[in-house]
């Protein structure tokens, strides 16, 4: 099965975070399109979602003429405000295929402003 640069380049960057991932410490795993931007925290031991963000939710969405820097940081601050209720503090952060530039460093930046740790 031949992959294409993208899908290499995700699973480069995954697998790294993977490898290192410890008990205690869950992946944040983000994703984004031309318009939305999306985030979940996952438990690579179980193989399961614990919490997800995304600016397709209705509380976000209502915001009508944003721009997309502050989608994520809305974004940001409500998976942040989400994971403090269920006392998750540090976290790998798994960008995937986008680069730590934009919108995602921007989304990195207010989680670590909210108290989280990566």
């Amino acid at each position: 099965m031949k992959l294409n640069t993208n899908k290499r380049k995700r699973f480069r960057v995954s697998n790294k975070v993977k490898r290192v991932a410890k008990f205690g410490r869950f992946r944040l795993s983000i994703s984004r399109s031309a318009k939305n931007i999306s985030a979940q925290i996952i438990d690579d031991t179980k193989n399961m979602t614990l919490l997800s963000a995304s600016s397709i939710e209705k509380d976000i969405k209502s915001n009508t003429k944003i721009k997309k820097i502050e989608l994520s940081k809305l974004v940001a601050e409500k998976l942040a405000k989400k994971a403090h209720e269920k006392k998750i503090t540090k976290i790998y952060f798994d960008r995937g295929v986008y680069k730590y530039h934009g919108r995602i460093k921007i989304f990195a930046e207010t989680l670590r402003k909210n108290g989280m740790e990566f």
